[in-house]
């Protein structure tokens, strides 16, 4: 067996002992289960289930995790208290507290220490990474405004060493049960990965667009620095991208205009995740709308992604990946960088 498989198992071993702790107990929602948070939820999700609403309305199963989520805040009492382990009782107590978890003079109990001291062991063995995988629930009772809930979480299964794409290290499950008094409404299992990144191979190339019949003739005008448009022949309609044929009359027929170049950012999005290895996040994907009034998707340059905004003018710019690879971008202009 070799050092570096000892150290392994070692760890796995210290991992292992987490099985059964617990990582939260008895602790209460910070909200009552209620309307507007169902409402928010429903429109985010797109949900017009009519069991959702009037006065007879349930909290969407789905919702399970929300009601137990401190917030940005995190979970306070009216005392405004909050101790190293980020507990707050509303007694304001907090200051007896063991390493296998937290209870106050009153005998009510919150979140412990054993979870955070979990990570503490992964991360100074190199895993500093985490990313969640996958979470599992059971619905046993329905939700309903004016519920308030309480949840004990336990630290259900830590994996073996494993081995992925984004590198090596521990998965770690925990199992949530969220009651409404001493009636058990459901069960959240959810799983996080606790890695070491894999160490990042040379970049590849830029990928290449994909040429076809349809659009070769726009990808043959990139090579020559030149922004083509379609115009119908038929009805004079301008679009992009290129099409066999025109939205507006049907025609077949086209011919090219070549754009200026000028436009402005319609809208854009700031790429952070998940990362591609020929790109390097953040960086800013905009929709172009051209001075000729059609619109394109492409990178804007020459300004940090969090100075690109919409109405931002900018500037047509044939940027060579390699000696094949020719793609249009958009520049911003050195005033929008200030």
């Amino acid at each position: 067996m070799t050092r570096g498989t000892t150290v392994r198992d070692e760890l796995g071993t210290r991992l292992k002992a987490f099985e059964g702790r617990p990582a939260t107990v008895a602790g209460v929602g910070k909200d009552p289960v209620n309307a507007p948070m169902i409402r928010h939820w429903c429109e985010a999700m797109g949900d017009t289930n009519e069991a959702y609403t009037g006065p007879d309305a349930i909290a969407p199963p789905t919702m399970l995790q929300a009601w137990t989520m401190g917030g940005l805040s995190g979970h306070r009492g009216p005392t405004d208290q909050t101790d190293r382990t980020g507990y707050t009782d509303r007694t304001g107590y907090t200051d007896q507290t063991d390493r296998t978890g937290y209870t106050d003079r009153t005998g009510r109990s919150g979140r412990t220490e054993a979870y955070d001291d979990l990570l503490t062991l992964l991360d100074e063995a190199g895993c500093t990474s985490v990313v969640a995988t996958d979470c599992e629930q059971e619905y046993l009772r329905p939700l309903r405004p004016g519920d308030e809930i309480t949840f004990d979480t336990v630290i259900e299964a830590v994996s073996e060493r494993k081995t992925t794409k984004l590198g090596t290290g521990y998965f770690v499950t925990t199992r949530t049960d969220v009651r409404v008094g001493a009636d058990l409404a459901g069960t959240h299992r959810f799983r996080i990965l606790k890695y070491a990144p894999a160490r990042r191979r040379e970049k590849p190339p830029r990928p290449s667009p994909v040429v076809n019949r349809d659009n070769a003739g726009f990808w043959e005008g990139v090579q020559e620095h030149r922004l083509l448009i379609q115009r119908c022949t038929g009805c004079g309609t301008l679009r992009f991208p290129w099409l066999p044929g025109c939205n507006t009359c049907g025609g077949p027929e086209w011919d090219t205009v070549e754009a200026s170049g000028e436009g402005t950012v319609y809208s854009y999005v700031v790429m952070h995740h998940p990362p591609f290895p020929a790109f390097d996040p953040p960086y800013a994907v905009a929709l172009i709308e051209l001075a000729e009034g059609v619109r394109m998707i492409s990178n804007v340059t020459g300004v940090p992604h969090d100075k690109v905004r919409i109405g931002l003018p900018v500037t047509i710019e044939f940027q060579a990946y390699d000696k094949e690879l020719v793609l249009p971008v958009f520049r911003a202009g050195r005033e929008a960088a200030v």
